[in-house]
């Protein structure tokens, strides 16, 4: 999920996209299909870790890291329907294409911090601090903190690009 969230945002960046020569119309396609794959991967965990729980007798959803993941995966599927949006704009006829492509970013970058902050708090949980000691639980708890920080650094420079291309 992180892996796919990250790669989907790093598309429109203008400095380490893979994609960079290609076309907005190509890179939005690209964007869409791994937000998609990232969107099932974390139902498909989610339903795993809940089958699971149901199995062993566990309560649900009743640790942080739990009511975060969930929280994230609803987010998640919100924010592909406002990329479907995007697709076709001419169903939200009181928006600008503009307002409506801003308002995705924002909430995609707060959605993508979300997911950041529930696996952080899935590396704080009692089977992850025994599985995982010293010095590399700090590398794994750095793993999401350096691809947050980079994310919105992109996504800043992504928008001042922009910004400064269209004057």
């Amino acid at each position: 999920f992180s892996f796919l969230m990250t790669e989907a945002l790093l598309i429109f960046s203008p400095e380490t996209s893979l994609l960079r020569s290609f076309s907005r119309k190509v890179k939005v396609r690209v964007h869409w299909a791994l937000q998609l794959l990232a969107l099932l991967c974390a139902l498909l965990g989610l339903g795993i870790i809940t089958y699971n729980k149901h199995l062993n007798g566990k309560a649900h959803f009743v640790t942080w890291h739990g009511l975060t993941g969930l929280l994230t995966v609803l987010y998640a599927g919100g924010q592909c329907v406002g990329g479907v949006l995007l697709l076709y704009p001419k169903l939200m006829k009181n928006w600008t294409l503009a307002k409506l492509k801003l308002y995705h970013a924002t909430s995609g970058l707060v959605g993508y911090l979300l997911g950041c902050a529930s696996l952080m708090l899935g590396m704080c949980s009692l089977w992850f601090t025994t599985s995982v000691t010293s010095v590399s639980w700090y590398l794994a708890m750095l793993c999401p903190l350096l691809t947050s920080l980079v994310i919105m650094n992109q996504v800043s420079n992504a928008y001042l690009y922009r910004k400064r291309s269209q004057h």
